[in-house]
């Protein structure tokens, strides 16, 4: 007996031993674990989504039980008795109309004890069109619907459409024409998979490797390229057409999406700067960036007259580039105005700039007063730009060549200005009589018109609308003249199953009021987009932050002004529409639910398992061991103290919430101080959950933007964690100093949060 008991001891030690530093955690014997929280609390089904476990007792070998309605087993990586990890599977499907689950999670060994409560966002069953493409010989149309995985096509001659499977979260597309045949390119946001498909089928031909986190893809044949953005890295890469082959890659300023060719380079846009970017396609060098700045004028539009105290852009959300006119269009919400003495803290000013790439200048801004700005198609022969506005449901036609010539004339009107009307019996946020009427924005604002494409010949321009699932197309043969009609709209996906949660949508991205402004104008998709000058009190210079994940730390505002989503979106939409008109229970209720799905986006720095990794590559190009930073930051590192797991914040619990602190960080980001107010009453600990995706930090965003001579904001650091944990870090033992190892270690299990 003795013997074969010695025999176990040595087996077990020789396991031990082979799972090397920093593996499993092994408990034999022991109480029962203890599940007292996840992390996060609220996923998406769109794609596999890791979960952190917190607790007590846990035990190599014990897995998560998933209840109702999946009844499923996932197995769990143990690190130690209080620190595990596991990842959902990617079908976790719900019926077409639910909303949200909630969905109990127990650990084996711990059956009788009280469930945590995983609440499930069914975005498997929300369709979100969100690109389009057309071939280059116009033959067929692809759209694109991130959430369900579904590529459409559409036969524009007879309007018919067929449905094609996508990978995992298909988040752009691109078209070309080579060796007599149309070509389709597919980027996806949640595998590292470039499809190639056939442009007439949408049948998948090759499969090239490419980074997941894709945000924008085009190709330049020409040169046998294909261009991916990706924000996980913030990156642009250029990959061989042919076999994927990684020709160069270029770091970029935080979170590229927009992109364009333009001429011998790629022009990209940042959407957490609101910096364009000229790289060389060549060699992937890149280039100054490109922002409007005080000496950039504005035309049109309340904010004309601050155009001096502009201090950036914001991000770029339409590119198209004009080899005649040797110009750059680009759509965003306006000039980012900052302190100025008037106080003027509303910047939104939806329009289009003009931009000379080759000079890298930012020339004018057209302002238009109202809406938000979308998806751009240029007609470069006949100098037509057309700008889709999915804040009032209008596509507006512009002279492309008055617009970028340097005189009066670019002060220009739109040619047309056509509204695309929702179809027939499609719900409305408020009874038809509130719209077109006091200068609100008309019934077409719930089309939500997203993104173009025209024809070769130029006759017809397609509209993808967002809200309605359709497809628009639009006769503009006339458009030079002044004339352009809808001719026909062609359905594509259904989009009503869950039509509280679409009317939500709606409410946050479209801009009643037509003041410019909307949920989506300051928090892009919902997340954030660098810094505005706002808040009226105190008024100075703020990041704007990400909505995602929100809904578990409130309050809000600081100081705290609301307490729940509904308070939040109840004073932020009403003030959003200038009250014209006040928010109505029922819009209160939709615009709630749906900003209350805006789930975090999966953590791309875990593993497979959804376990940090025991080594992780640092954006400055260092490396860390993320196990051993996640030991720093519970104990000698002193973190844990303000942001505890599992949205590592003190407002994720009812009893610490609102505590609000002075941890020597800046009070007033230091432009322009003296038209700031400085009243100061302390800062809540930010959730660090996501941290990998965000920029700016700090309150004023002063960790990672600097402010030039000029009064312009420039990028200072693309890896700001660093720059936070450096030159701010804060704890109840600050004379505790890290090894440059050490720190190295915590930046990396930041990365995996």
């Amino acid at each position: 007996m003795r013997s074969r008991r010695s025999a176990l001891l040595l087996a077990a030690i020789v396991a031990v031993a082979a799972l090397g530093a920093g593996e499993l955690y092994i408990q034999r014997r022991g109480p029962p674990p203890r599940l007292r929280d996840i992390g996060p609390r609220q996923v998406s089904n769109q794609t596999s989504q890791p979960l952190a476990l917190v607790g007590e007792h846990f035990f190599r070998g014990m897995t998560l039980s998933v209840g109702a309605p999946f009844f499923r087993t996932l197995p769990v990586t143990v690190l130690d008795e209080h620190h595990a990890f596991s990842r959902l599977p990617a079908d976790l499907l719900l019926p077409a109309a639910t909303v949200e689950a909630a969905v109990p999670l127990h650990l084996s060994r711990a059956l009788g004890a009280p469930a945590v409560m995983l609440h499930l966002v069914n975005d498997r069953a929300f369709p979100d069109l969100t690109s389009l493409v057309a071939t280059p010989d116009g033959t067929r149309l692809w759209a694109a619907s991130v959430t369900t995985d579904e590529l459409v096509g559409v036969d524009p001659a007879t309007g018919s459409v067929s449905i094609v499977p996508a990978g995992d979260g298909p988040s752009a597309l691109a078209s070309w024409a080579a060796s007599g045949q149309q070509w389709l390119a597919v980027a996806h946001a949640y595998s590292p998979e470039l499809w190639v498909c056939d442009g007439r089928t949408g049948a998948r031909v090759r499969t090239l490797p490419a980074p997941a986190n894709a945000t924008g893809v085009v190709v330049d044949a020409a040169r046998g390229l294909v261009l991916v953005s990706e924000h996980a890295g913030d990156s642009v890469l250029a990959l061989s057409l042919s076999d994927g082959t990684l020709l160069w890659r270029a770091a970029v300023a935080p979170n590229p999406k927009a992109l364009a060719i333009a001429g011998d380079v790629l022009v990209v846009g940042s959407q957490q700067s609101g910096d364009l970017e000229a790289v060389s396609l060549a060699t992937g060098a890149v280039g100054p960036a490109i922002a409007p700045g005080p000496l950039t004028p504005i035309l049109g539009g309340h904010t004309e007259a601050f155009a001096k105290y502009t201090m950036g852009g914001k991000a770029p959300r339409g590119l198209a580039w004009s080899p005649g006119l040797q110009r750059l269009f680009v759509t965003s919400i306006g000039p980012n105005i900052g302190p100025n003495p008037e106080r003027m803290e509303v910047s939104m000013n939806g329009g289009v700039g003009v931009v000379d790439v080759t000079k890298g200048t930012f020339e004018r801004h057209l302002g238009f007063g109202a809406g938000v700005p979308q998806g751009l198609a240029l007609d470069d022969a006949r100098g037509v730009l057309y700008v889709a506005d999915i804040g009032t449901g209008l596509v507006r036609g512009l002279d492309a060549r008055a617009l970028s010539r340097d005189d009066a004339s670019a002060r220009t009107a739109p040619l047309f200005t056509l509204p695309v009307p929702p179809p027939d019996g499609f719900p409305t946020i408020r009874p038809a009589q509130d719209f077109g009427v006091q200068g609100r924005a008309g019934l077409e604002m719930h089309s939500g018109p997203q993104a173009l494409a025209l024809s070769p010949d130029g006759t017809t321009l397609w509209v993808l609308n967002r809200f309605t699932g359709t497809l628009a197309e639009l006769d503009v043969r006339d458009a030079r003249q002044g004339k352009a009609s809808v001719r026909r709209q062609v359905p594509l996906l259904d989009v009503r199953a869950q039509t509280e949660r679409r009317l939500g949508q709606l409410l946050y991205f479209t801009d009643m009021g037509r003041s410019s402004m909307s949920c989506d104008a300051c928090h892009l998709e919902g997340h954030g987009e660098g810094v505005l000058f706002e808040k009226t009190r105190p008024l100075r210079i703020y990041r704007s932050p990400t909505v995602r994940g929100t809904r578990d730390t409130p309050p809000y505002f600081t100081p705290a002004s609301t307490f729940t989503l509904e308070q939040t979106v109840t004073t932020v939409g009403n003030r959003n529409r200038y009250f014209n008109p006040r928010l109505d229970a029922d819009e209160v209720r939709q615009l709630s639910l749906f900003t209350s799905t805006l789930t975090l986006l999966p953590n791309p720095f875990v593993g497979v398992d959804g376990a940090p990794p025991v080594q992780l590559a640092l954006p400055d190009g260092r490396r860390g061991n993320p196990r051993a930073g996640m030991l720093l930051f519970e104990g000698r590192a002193g973190c844990a103290g303000c942001h505890p797991a599992p949205y590592f914040s003190l407002d994720q619990d009812i009893h610490t919430r609102g505590q609000y602190l002075d941890v020597t960080t800046p009070h007033v980001f230091p432009l322009r101080p003296e038209m700031q107010d400085s009243t100061y009453v302390g800062m809540p600990a930010p959730a660090l959950v996501g941290a990998w995706d965000i920029f700016p930090m700090l309150s004023t965003g002063a960790a990672g933007l600097r402010a030039s001579a000029d009064g312009k904001l420039h990028v200072s650091n693309r890896f700001v964690l660093r720059e936070v944990l450096e030159n701010y870090r804060h704890s109840p033992a600050p004379r505790v100093e890290l090894t440059a190892s050490e720190r190295d270690d915590l930046l990396a299990y930041l990365m995996t949060l």
